[in-house]
């Protein structure tokens, strides 16, 4: 059976959809029992908890279900990368007016990266400007 295309995110998970979300890009499937094991949390994650979260998942449109035997399957709707983007055009708007300098600026002055950090860095921005040429 083939997957529907991910729908675009229109809002993003919270932190406790994104860590199921996680496990489902991980394993690329899963059924509540998988997910709770997958979550690998301290204490363990509630069955019930984690079922109500994936009943509104599917609400909005981040994960949907399919039924083998008795247990409902769930697989992500939403692509890692597309949720990815999102937050960091949210976090642009809402933090540094829209500016993606200001946001490296802040990232640059106010946590340490190490030289080879750097470096990656320099070369991705190079290769992005070839790229654009």
């Amino acid at each position: 059976m083939t997957r529907p295309a991910p729908k675009p995110v229109r809002f993003l998970p919270t932190r406790a959809e994104f860590r199921i979300l996680e496990v489902l890009w991980k394993a690329g499937r899963g059924t509540v029992d998988d997910i709770v094991t997958g979550l690998d949390s301290k204490p363990p994650a509630n069955y019930k908890t984690v079922q109500t979260l994936l009943r509104i998942m599917e609400k909005k449109m981040f994960v949907r279900h399919q039924t083998r035997g008795r247990a409902f399957v769930f697989v992500p709707c939403v692509k890692r990368a597309e949720v990815m983007r999102r937050s960091i055009r949210d976090l642009l708007q809402h933090n540094f007016g829209g500016s993606p300098t200001e946001l490296m600026i802040n990232l640059l002055e106010g946590e340490h990266i190490d030289e080879s950090e750097l470096t990656e860095l320099e070369a991705v921005i190079r290769r992005f400007r070839a790229q654009r040429e």
